[in-house]
């Protein structure tokens, strides 16, 4: 089935795309604080994140979902509460595990290079992000339930 037939499948596409620029933002941001600019390390994955979200936001409402393009600031609000969510979740699944698997144990050895734990953690940590970020900003931007409350709010 391609994506053409099938608008979720090229939704679904469209996420993963956004979701890898996003991040080489995230990371070119993070590194040009940290190291031109000399910031601290927090600072610079802070300010790096917002600069991603926003980003993100761009590209979710004027490429995968572009009947959000309206959408009232109740629905802004909520996209980056669910993205604050799913970087906080990022955060505890990484540290979740990290106490059940570990992370140093070498698995196998790769071109030379040693695959560990940690590489296995970030994979599934980023697969459960991935879903939780996809469903719910899908859901804050598509909703018209909250659509309609917030014109009644007036928002």
């Amino acid at each position: 089935m391609s994506a053409e037939k099938n608008p979720r499948l090229s939704e679904v596409i469209k996420f993963l795309i956004s979701g890898g620029i996003c991040f080489l933002i995230k990371l070119v941001c993070s590194v040009a604080l940290r190291f031109s600019l000399g910031q601290d390390t927090w600072l610079s994955v802070l300010l790096a994140e917002m600069v991603a979200i926003a980003a993100n936001y761009v590209l979710c409402v004027f490429w995968i979902w572009p009947s959000a393009k309206d959408s009232s600031a109740v629905t802004k609000i909520g996209f980056v509460v669910t993205s604050l969510i799913g970087l906080l979740l990022n955060e505890l699944l990484m540290w979740l595990f990290r106490l059940i698997f570990g992370e140093e144990q070498v698995l196998f050895t790769v071109f030379g290079r040693n695959v560990s734990m940690y590489l296995v953690n970030v994979c599934l940590t980023t697969g459960i992000v991935l879903f939780w970020n996809f469903f719910t900003k899908r859901a804050v931007l598509q909703s018209r339930l909250l659509q309609k409350w917030a014109a009644k709010r007036g928002a």
